[in-house]
């Protein structure tokens, strides 16, 4: 077959591995497994995933569904995708420090955790301290993505200040209130009165910087908290319409709403399931925006799991976030935020953050992931994987609109309950010996944690968030790791 490479036409030749073995069937399969199983049935085979979602052990033309209809994504530049850094010293110069190292290293972005009391990121309190950090960045061509809380729609003027000689930048504001409240179960102020705010201020910080993004509509907080892949993905379906719907209401036209919206989604060390469900978010979001009348790729930023990373045997989350790298890699990922094998131990040092990144580097640049575009589709087993998943998904999601919305479901348990049932069919699971983890459960004897360096504390005086309106409340999702369910 001839085609075409750097303006020559070429021809390839195809060789017929198989011409030489006999045809088989599912019959003289299932012949086999009968001999070896002896006892039971090929249903003995058959696993499944934390929605109930089978997974045989042989997938066939016949019982496989069509593929999925999913819009491509759109990268955009050289790479595959969007290698992105996780910044979340306390102290503004280690932050600096970190942010530059890691753009040297071959990091394409950086994602910043701000704290204001340094527990969970830089301690930044004013528009100066932010600027410290990122002295030295060339904003034009390292995009900026925000990781703040309550906290985002001020830092968000703090990088819009920061980024304002270079209009041409690409800052991921990444306005997620929902996340915070879901997370803390509470907000300071009326959570509708934080995300109109949001979406009164995209408006000045869209006309400024016409290629950022402005919120992130994330199911993470649902995955931390042990909940399954399906309300993960329903939640953060839910966010995306309630964020779009603010955006509209302040002016932007439908489809510059949702394309002001990043999907984030959280991967583990399950690739075959976390690629479903990247593949199954497209499905999702394209059946959202076609009802809108609009037709555009999801945007998908991935963050790698802090509910799977162990203290016991560290040196095994390396495969872990490998694994995890590859997932979203071959799912499609617009960007890619891998967390460091130390996370769950302590602070992570410069070859635990070298690590991280080259995990993505050599995934891309050695691996040549990301050169194939969807490279599982029509792969019997992951298009029915992403199939049952995405229904799964939907109808978690219709509940949730049924009931009002996401900050309704929130607010009256219905997700907080959905997510506990599944923390505890998970807890079940590791406690019966079903699932397993290596270095706790199984192979356990690893190397200690105990050289590992302590945060460095930083607190400072915390801008005032508080938004109009009486706080809103809801059973909060915190955040569990399946190592602390053996113990």
């Amino acid at each position: 077959m001839p085609y075409k490479h750097r303006g020559k036409t070429l021809q390839t030749m195809t060789t017929p591995i198989a011409a030489d073995f006999a045809p088989v069937n599912r019959d003289d399969w299932l012949v086999l497994v009968k001999k070896t199983l002896k006892a039971g049935g090929v249903d003995t085979l058959i696993s499944h995933t934390a929605d109930g979602l089978a997974i045989l052990p042989l997938y066939t033309a016949d019982s496989a569904t069509r593929p999925a209809q999913i819009l491509a994504p759109t990268h955009g530049g050289d790479r595959a995708w969007d290698v992105r850094a996780a910044v979340r010293a306390a102290e503004p110069a280690e932050a600096n420090r970190q942010t530059l190292n890691a753009l040297a290293g071959g990091a394409s972005s950086v994602l910043l955790s701000i704290d204001s009391t340094g527990e969970r990121g830089a301690a930044i309190g004013s528009a100066d301290e932010l600027a410290a950090v990122l002295d030295g960045v060339m904003l034009d061509l390292a995009p900026v993505a925000l990781d703040a809380g309550f906290m985002g729609l001020v830092c968000a003027g703090w990088l819009a200040s920061a980024t304002k000689a270079a209009p041409g930048a690409r800052p991921a504001f990444h306005g997620d209130p929902l996340s915070a409240l879901a997370e803390f179960g509470q907000s300071p102020g009326s959570i509708e009165a934080h995300i109109s705010a949001w979406a009164r201020d995209a408006v000045g910080l869209a006309s400024t910087y016409p290629r950022a993004t402005l919120y992130l509509a994330s199911g993470s907080v649902v995955h931390e908290a042990g909940g399954t892949a399906a309300l993960e993905l329903a939640f953060a379906a839910a966010a995306a319409v309630a964020y779009a719907k603010a955006l509209v209401g302040t002016g932007f036209t439908m489809r510059d709403a949702f394309e002001r919206v990043v999907l984030g989604l959280s991967i583990d060390q399950e690739p075959l399931t976390s690629i479903a469900k990247l593949r199954a978010a497209r499905v999702i979001w394209r059946r959202i925006t076609l009802v809108c009348g609009v037709e555009s790729p999801a945007v998908i930023e991935t963050r790698s799991s802090r509910l799977m990373l162990t203290r016991a045997d560290r040196w095994s989350n390396l495969v872990r976030l490998t694994s995890a790298g590859f997932a979203s890699a071959v799912g499609g990922a617009d960007a890619t935020v891998l967390g460091c094998f130390t996370d769950a131990a302590g602070e992570p040092d410069d070859l635990a953050l070298r690590m991280s990144r080259n995990a993505q580097l050599i995934l891309m640049e050695e691996a040549h992931l990301g050169r194939v575009m969807d490279p599982f589709a029509g792969a019997w087993s992951v298009e029915t994987l992403t199939d049952d998943l995405a229904r799964a998904a939907w109808g978690a999601f219709t509940d949730i609109e049924a009931s009002g919305g996401i900050i309704a479901s929130l607010t009256n348990g219905l997700i907080a309950a959905k997510v506990a049932a599944s923390c505890t069919a998970l807890w079940a699971a590791i406690s019966d010996g079903s699932r397993k983890i290596i270095g706790v459960t199984d192979f356990a004897g690893g190397d200690s944690a105990g050289d590992l360096a302590a945060r460095v504390r930083r607190t400072t005086t915390a801008p005032d968030v508080r938004q109009p309106g009486a706080d809103s409340i809801c059973p909060p999702l915190k955040p569990v790791r399946l190592e602390a369910m053996t113990q």
